[in-house]
């Protein structure tokens, strides 16, 4: 097996997606953009997206640290217009795209064209969610649109495989299919239920972190294949088991959380920037396999199905958003009122990504008569373009746009607040506890340590406040920042300590690695306090 190739794309997006962090232009864009461009560079290997690889191998990791990170509490208030896009729009973008590509090209029959809607019906997570974040909007859409992107591939999914099975010719129904639906959606988020569980149990008992981040790793995998082997979603299953585990991540030890954090971002890291390198490497893999149709014609039937695709999302968006709050007194009443600039930026954050790829590379190339599928590399052609064009178009403008529209931002005087009343109520509730514990004989200790724990809890209560509107008149900085940096400057004075001693022989490497552990301990402590 050359592992050559595999270790260039890892290193190479993971280069460009870090150089990205120092430009303003989205990593996800800068990586399409590279990959496009080395896809024609002489000797550079021929990558193809398979959806027996990207599916169960890439999808289950992806979306568990998206919904871990994600707020049950936040999805289950907007549950309702999350439903809306995530099925409803999905299924309606499948039927809207696919007829209107029925009329655009010539002699393709309606089944594929529908297998066409359903593949490229599921706007990307990761694209929007990156660039709301990075722009700051509102949390209400940002939590809509990453409840949307957490949801749909299942419905998208399953429309696929409907629509395929209409196509080659297995006779499908509008009732079979409801059915299928019901079994994939009704049946995943059973499976995850079941799981859920059983595995938060799994990873409050063991005893070691490793041990237990390991399980964390293998978690989707599992909840996927499961889904899978049974026949129901295994996206769904996936977003149940981690939406529940990261409500509940409090309960696990302390040192899990903190491997687990950092294991995870360093694995959303390097995938998220294979897969949008990914995306780019596939312009040389499709355009070899667009042979019988003339350049003016492809980008005319490319250009027409983007447009369609964005209005598309416009006729679904505005009407849901607005709609049953006219009809529905129940809803006026409980969920807060959409802005139309609110529905605009949903509307406009519609950009596919990998997962529409990945479907269409399942096509099958032959129906069930042994006649080729209609148009095959054709559409694949247009599922490539759709998705680049979202993501140029859409992915560049969005951020002018959020900013033209003036949604107010983010307010981190506002947020220290918040944080400040929250730590206080923390430190009361601990200060009583300490007492409660130290009036017990069994827990006495000597008067300097016990004062030395009513300091911490001091200490704690008052650094938030501490932050609130200083700045140091001499360097101008905030109190966080020279906290931060005055803390690496003597920790880094004691880190030099403990190197001199090692290579003088007077500890040995095993204590060095004990001391300098616990000077990065304290670090992050004190970056994640003055934060």
């Amino acid at each position: 097996m050359d592992v050559m190739p595999l270790l260039l794309l890892v290193a190479g997006s993971a280069a460009v997606a870090g150089a990205a962090r120092r430009t303003p232009v989205p990593a996800p864009l800068l990586l399409v953009a590279a990959g496009l461009v080395v896809s024609y560079i002489p000797g550079v290997p021929e990558y193809s997206l398979d959806a027996h690889t990207v599916l169960p191998l890439l999808l289950p990791p992806l979306l568990y640290t998206s919904a871990v990170d994600s707020s049950y509490l936040g999805l289950r208030r907007y549950l309702r217009p999350v439903a809306l896009l995530s099925v409803g729009y999905v299924l309606f973008a499948t039927v809207v795209v696919g007829a209107a590509v029925h009329l655009i090209v010539p002699g393709l029959p309606l089944t594929a064209a529908l297998v066409l809607g359903a593949v490229i019906a599921p706007p990307d997570a990761v694209a929007a969610t990156a660039v709301a974040r990075r722009v700051g909007l509102p949390s209400r859409i940002t939590t809509i649109l990453q409840g949307e992107s957490l949801l749909n591939d299942a419905t998208a999914i399953t429309a696929f495989k409907v629509a395929v099975g209409a196509a080659v010719g297995e006779g499908a129904t509008w009732a079979g299919g409801l059915e299928e639906f019901a079994i994939a959606a009704f049946g995943g988020v059973g499976v995850g239920l079941v799981l859920m569980a059983p595995l938060h149990w799994l990873r409050t008992h063991l005893k070691e972190a490793l041990l237990q981040n390991t399980l964390s790793l293998l978690i989707p995998f599992a909840a996927y294949a499961v889904a899978e082997q049974l026949g129901a979603s295994g996206v769904l299953a996936v977003v149940t088991v981690a939406l529940y585990l990261g409500h509940r991540a409090w309960e696990v030890d302390f040192a899990t959380r903190l491997q687990e954090e950092a294991v995870w971002k360093m694995v959303a890291f390097i995938l998220e920037s294979a897969v949008f390198a990914l995306i780019g490497l596939q312009l040389r893999v499709i355009l070899g396999g667009l042979e019988g149709y003339g350049a003016a014609e492809a980008a005319w039937y490319a250009t027409a199905l983007f447009l369609v695709v964005v209005a598309t999302r416009f006729v679904w968006v505005y009407p849901a958003a607005f709609l049953p709050r006219l009809l529905s007194r129940r809803i006026r009443e409980r969920e807060e009122n959409p802005t139309w600039r609110g529905a605009l930026i949903t509307s406009w954050a519609g950009m596919r990504g990998v997962v529409s790829l990945a479907i269409a590379s399942s096509i099958p190339p032959a129906l069930h008569d042994g006649s080729p599928f209609p148009h095959r590399n054709l559409l694949l052609f247009l599922t490539f373009t759709t998705v680049i064009g979202t993501l140029v178009v859409q992915g560049l403008s969005l951020p002018p746009l959020i900013r033209l529209l003036k949604f107010p931002g983010y307010d981190p005087q506002a947020a220290t607040l918040a944080e400040a009343n929250a730590q206080a109520q923390a430190s009361l509730a601990a200060e009583r506890r300490l007492e409660e514990l130290l009036a017990d004989e069994r827990n006495a200790l000597p008067g300097p340590l016990a004062d030395r724990l009513r300091m911490v809890l001091e200490r704690r209560r008052d650094s938030v406040w501490e932050r609130l509107g200083q700045t140091n008149p001499v360097t101008g900085e905030s109190v966080d920042d020279t906290y931060r940096r005055l803390s690496r400057e003597v920790i880094s004075a004691e880190r030099e300590v403990f190197v001199r001693l090692r290579d003088g022989r007077y500890i040995d490497d095993e204590m060095l690695r004990s001391l300098l552990r616990r000077l990065d301990l304290e670090e992050a402590a004190a970056y994640r306090e003055a934060a």
